[in-house]
């Protein structure tokens, strides 16, 4: 039904794919357009409207070393370093 298309990103001049599955979830959703932008620069200006991350530090309930989280640690939840929620999740 839908097929890969090339489009020209509007802000870089790159060429991307804008994908049948893609089309489709635009369709599906009601979207009129297609996407202007490449996701590289889709995902630039989602960050600068952002502005920057604060993080926060902590000590890793699992190994005890200090980890950088981008939320403020609460006293009653452990926070993991990246590498132990990594291994949380694989478990």
């Amino acid at each position: 039904m839908y097929e890969d298309k090339t489009l020209i990103c509007k802000e870089c001049g790159a060429e991307f794919t804008f994908t049948a599955g893609e089309q489709e979830f635009y369709a599906e959703r009601g979207f009129q357009n297609e996407p202007q932008r490449c996701k590289t620069c889709r995902d630039a200006r989602k960050n600068a409207a952002r502005g920057p991350r604060e993080y926060f530090k902590a000590v890793c309930a699992a190994c005890g070393q200090e980890a950088r989280v981008p939320f403020e640690p609460k006293s009653d939840r452990p926070v993991y370093c990246s590498d132990c929620f990594a291994k949380m999740r694989e478990a």
